[in-house]
């Protein structure tokens, strides 16, 4: 970690209004990164939370845990304002790709029709 700030999954489940076992979650899945302190304790720095939150956001968007964790692999441990907007940027643009797929979904039901064959022509 390159911040100084060393802070516990409890508080970084505080900061990102989740619960501990989200924290771990996040860790396993490599969304965040700790070390481990004394008595083996996880610490993170302080960007852990916010990448928590970016997390969720991106999980509304449609993104699973494992894409999430490879669009934060080419974040710099330090997020400066420009990594933010590039983050900020491709879940702009997924979320319109998954928009419009799901309103070509929506006409094709509501063309009617067998839904199987609805699905075989939107894949």
């Amino acid at each position: 970690m390159t911040h100084a700030i060393a802070l516990t999954v409890g508080d970084v489940s505080r900061a990102a209004g989740v619960a501990p076992s989200a924290v771990r979650f996040y860790e396993k899945h490599g969304v965040i990164t700790a070390t481990r302190g004394n008595g083996n304790q996880r610490l993170f720095d302080e960007s852990a939370s916010c990448r928590i939150k970016v997390a969720k956001l991106a999980q509304r968007v449609g993104l699973t845990v494992r894409e999430i964790a490879d669009l934060f692999a080419d974040l710099p441990p330090a997020v400066g304002q420009e990594d933010w907007a590039r983050m900020a940027a491709a879940l702009l643009a997924e979320s319109e790709r998954r928009t419009a797929e799901l309103r070509a979904c929506l006409a094709e039901m509501q063309a009617g029709g067998p839904l199987c064959e609805v699905v075989d022509r939107l894949s």
